[in-house]
């Protein structure tokens, strides 16, 4: 009787439907991502940590060979596989079909060492036919593939780990540099660079509004200036960044365009129809979706976050409803162009597509990872409409997003005219419509309210639709766009042709900086520069966040000081490293690898030790040299004014001009909500010269005789008491009686001053309206509530850290308030007390529920808790990180960050180096460690 055959995939979602359509003989299992990672260094076991291997877990010496392990969260796992191995007649390696779903399936073979035929099941989309026709052809494991998924964890590992101690040294702890993030991050600091050093520049122009004629129901629209005799009239983009001028274009004044304006609207000026143009208007599609252009049109048209256009998308792949949704390609397989073919000519008629399918071609060098582009799966696409039963909330918006570029992107051009207006308006508009072909002159007449004018006006009529009446690309912001009298309803007019100025308008305009980078023009930005791969733009932008150097705001990303200082560390002594070129080359020789073109182990020498061309990360580490720290972490502002980038954040430094030449320079904050462009001069200034806020006095403490004020601290408001001042003793001199006030004698050392008792304001507390009695009332905290009538315990009512609580001995619990602080009695206490702790908070803070987590076999839950929103399965608990919120959380999202947070294992583990030492897995072996086994057939 034949045996049951093993199917591994990567994520436990994908395990059911699997196990579905392939039916009774097989048993699908997940390895929950990773198995296997380079241990930390410090975790080697101690006969390797003197070595080359001590530093990086990576012998860099001998073939650069990574030293693995399993992860204590992973060993569970790996047991449950072993013992499914054992009854299996042979294995299936369903992982992904990228460089890390390749060296998950390698990992898993170096871990499991089957004894049975070995196939490598590679699939796009999770359907009965893919899944069925994936198991019927299969291949051996790619170790080129796997080469290059390890060479680039290697890389990260040698980058990380050489240059990070040095940004903590010079710069701050719990830095780091990488080679993708710090060049993302670097451009989004030259962005903030260019808008510190931007000078906006102020120009005038006129909109025009004109008619057929005077009748009431005539047809109006706009146009803009653009010619002031025969001179082209400046707009946004005829400046720099610096402010000037870049041609002769004119530019109008306030004075002037008013004087022009002015002019112009009198009875006696005619309004001539110069030139009519009309142009045929055709538009294309655009491709189906890869990974980066669904990342930026979610942004665009959703405003989604990298990091939940992929959560999202995975939910979808995973539950059958999208193809895989990591890839370079835009290319659609014969069956989807068929099935989007057939889903327009029904929903939009025969007329929708073209004769023929469309092609779409990627620019991916890496034809092992150019899969299809995404899309909808399956040979007949599900409508959004046929699905809004099944799909809700953010999984139904993208599922649509993707179905409507898909269809559209086999669908006909739209087609139509574009008729562009040039209307005369001046004393000699007659004259200037019958000779508007005549060279520009080079300079407008003197003169200006005797000009004639020229506006221009265009309109597009579309005569056909085509892909149009399914989807439409969004698109970024244009910087300085003169978008007046453009797409405006024109009527049919003929050249010659008298028309009427209805209304004329002067505007100002102030030219603007470049603007900042969002998630999906940064995305946008790394992929024309080849920095990262589609599975690594939202793991990137969420770095550059969750290490502090850039701060969403709104769609913007903003650097933080820190940012600069880092990247300014790196250009200076680390130039190759944040060079876009240089880190593109990375991407470009890891395709090589992974195609089989290049070897790892000669890379990797090359990169390390160095190459006639490159001096090597250990010579650039080796030669650094002195790092002058603080003027890394210095901008100068003015002259006097210097921008300190220090251990608690930036500041402005500035000479204490009324304490001296000796005198410590003056310390002032910068607002945290001031972005770095915004710190001009004279902001600058106006933060220098702003008076000092004194101490508040409150009054004086009746118990004490001390003096109580309220002040601002760097950690926020508070109150405190003042210790009174000592009076010297009084003395009398033996000789003549005198009575001073100075002791004769050296008085005794004196004891260490009391510390003075302070105290947070509360959250709903303003330090302009404090009053006496609140402070000292803040002050007397801890609060005693009354005693526990069964044990004789105090209760005290106080503040922490973690916000306001009860506590009984160590016994504590959380109160929902800061007043509640000053208003809770013994009986509220008590009844708190009688609650199991954290009981009614918990059961009050279930936010969301799922079904079981496929690891632990339990409920997962998103919850609130003390420190945030969370999700838990009763045994592990994962914070929600930043850039994820309660709405966006998934089931798929929630099993990952529990996942994760086993990867991470316990703060403080129980076991000791060496006993951890001897339980990780034996050294990885030489270059045959990656022969596959060889493909069998069932």
């Amino acid at each position: 009787m034949p045996g049951k055959k093993l199917v591994i995939v990567e994520s436990p979602t994908k395990m059911k439907s699997i196990a579905n359509y392939l039916g009774e003989g097989y048993e699908v299992l997940s390895s929950v991502g990773h198995i296997r990672d380079l241990v930390e260094p410090k975790n080697l076991p101690p006969e390797l940590k003197k070595g080359s291997m001590g530093k990086f877990s990576v012998d860099v010496e001998n073939g650069f060979e990574p030293y693995y392990v399993v992860s204590d969260s992973k060993k569970k796992t790996v047991a449950e596989l072993k013992r499914a191995l054992k009854g299996a007649d042979e294995l299936l390696l369903a992982t992904d079909e990228d460089r890390e779903g390749e060296a998950i399936a390698w990992h898993l073979l170096q871990e499991l060492k089957p004894k049975v035929p070995v196939r490598r099941m590679v699939f796009h989309e999770i359907t009965k036919d893919a899944i069925l026709a994936a198991k019927d052809h299969t291949r051996e494991l790619d170790t080129a593939l796997v080469d290059a998924q390890e060479t680039r964890r290697i890389l990260d590992r040698l980058y990380g780990y050489e240059v990070s101690p040095v940004l903590w040294r010079k710069v701050g702890p719990g830095l780091s540099a990488g080679r993708v993030q710090s060049a993302a991050t670097r451009l989004v600091v030259e962005r903030e660079r260019e808008r510190l050093a931007f000078v906006a520049a102020s120009y005038w122009d006129l909109t025009a509004t004109f008619a057929e004629s005077d009748a009431a129901d005539a047809t109006a629209f706009e146009a803009r200036l653009v010619r002031l005799d025969g001179a082209r009239v400046a707009t946004g983009r005829d400046f720099d960044d610096a402010g000037r001028l870049k041609n002769d274009a004119v530019v109008l004044d306030e004075a002037s365009a008013r004087a022009l304006a002015s002019a112009l609207r009198a009875d006696t000026v005619p309004s001539t129809v110069a030139k009519v143009e009309s142009k045929p208007y055709s538009r294309k599609p655009a491709a189906p979706f890869t990974t980066s252009t669904l990342q930026q049109e979610a942004a665009r048209k959703l405003r989604f976050s990298a990091r939940q256009t992929m959560s999202v998308a995975q939910s979808l792949y995973e539950n059958g409803y999208i193809t895989y949704m990591r890839t370079d390609s835009p290319s659609l397989s014969k069956q989807a162009t068929d099935a989007a073919r057939a889903q327009a000519v029904a929903l939009y008629g025969a007329d929708s597509i073209p004769s023929s399918p469309r092609v779409y071609k990627g620019k991916s060098k890496n034809a092992q990872e150019a899969h299809e582009a995404i899309r909808p799966s399956g040979d007949t696409f599900r409508t959004p409409s046929s699905l809004q039963s099944t799909l809700r909330g953010n999984d139904f918006k993208l599922y649509d997003l993707i179905w409507k570029r898909t269809v559209a992107s086999q669908m006909a051009d739209a087609k139509g005219k574009t008729a562009t207006l040039t209307i005369a308006v001046g004393p000699t508009a007659a004259d200037t419509a019958v000779a508007a072909d005549a060279p520009e002159p080079a300079s407008p007449r003197p003169g200006i309210a005797n000009s004639t004018a020229e506006f221009s006006a265009s309109g597009t009529v579309i005569t056909f639709r085509g892909f149009l009446a399914a989807y439409e690309e969004g698109k970024d912001e244009e910087r300085n766009a003169d978008e007046g009298g453009k797409n405006a309803k024109l009527p049919p007019l003929e050249e010659g042709q008298v028309i009427a100025l209805a209304n004329l308008e002067s505007k100002d305009h102030e030219t603007s900086p470049p603007p900042r980078y969002t998630e999906a023009s940064l995305v946008k930005r790394l992929e024309e520069l080849g920095i990262g791969r589609p599975s690594t733009f939202a793991s990137i932008i969420s770095t550059i966040v969750d290490r502090g150097y850039v701060t969403p705001r709104g769609q913007a990303l903003v650097p933080n000081w820190i940012a600069f200082s880092v990247v300014r560390l790196l250009e200076e002594h680390f130039t190759d490293l944040v060079q876009y070129d240089f880190t593109a080359e990375m991407e470009e020789d890891l395709d090589r690898i992974a195609g089989g073109d290049a070897d790892r182990v000669d890379w990797l020498k090359g990169f390390y030790f160095g190459t006639d061309d490159y001096l090597g990360l250990r010579q650039i580490i080796d030669n650094l040299g002195d790092i002058d720290a603080r003027r890394i972490n210095s901008i100068p502002i003015a002259d006097d004014i210097t921008l300190r980038i220090g251990r608690y954040g930036p500041y402005l430094e500035t000479p204490d001009t009324e304490g001296g030449p000796d005198a410590t320079p003056r310390r002032v904050n910068i607002p945290a909500e001031l972005a770095p462009d915004e710190l001009t001069e004279a902001k600058a200034r106006e933060l220098v010269d702003a008076p000092v806020q004194g101490d508040l006095v409150l009054g004086l403490n009746p118990e004490n005789g001390k003096q109580v004020v309220a002040k601002d601290g760097r950690f926020g408001p508070y109150v405190t008491e003042l210790e009174p001042e000592l009076e010297p003793e009084a003395s009398v001199d033996p000789k003549t009686g005198e009575v001073t006030d100075a002791p004769k004698k050296k008085p005794a050392k004196k004891a260490a001053a009391p510390k003075p008792r302070t105290a947070s304001l509360f959250k709903s507390m303003d330090l302009a309206t404090i009053d006496l009695d609140t402070a000292l009332r803040l002050l007397d905290l801890p609060r005693t509530v009354g005693e526990d009538p069964e044990s004789g315990d105090a209760i005290t009512a106080q503040n922490g850290r973690y916000g306001p609580y009860l506590k009984k001995g160590t016994d504590t619990r959380s109160l929902p308030s800061e007043d509640a602080i000053f208003d809770i009695d013994l009986p509220g206490a008590l009844e708190l007390y009688a609650q199991p702790k954290y009981g009614a908070r918990r059961a009050s803070s279930s936010l969301k529920e799922f079904e079981a987590d496929p690891v632990s076999g339990k409920p997962i839950k998103v919850k609130d808790g003390r420190f945030g929103p969370y999700v838990t399965d009763g045994t592990t608990n994962a914070t929600i990180p930043r850039g994820d919120t309660v709405e966006e959380i998934t089931f798929e999202r929630a099993a990952e960050l529990l996942q994760i947070k086993r990867d991470k294992g316990p703060a403080k583990p129980r076991t000791t180096r060496a006993s951890t030492a001897k339980k990780a897995p034996a050294k990885k072996k030489a270059p045959a460690k990656k022969a596959a086994p060889k493909k069998t057939t069932s």
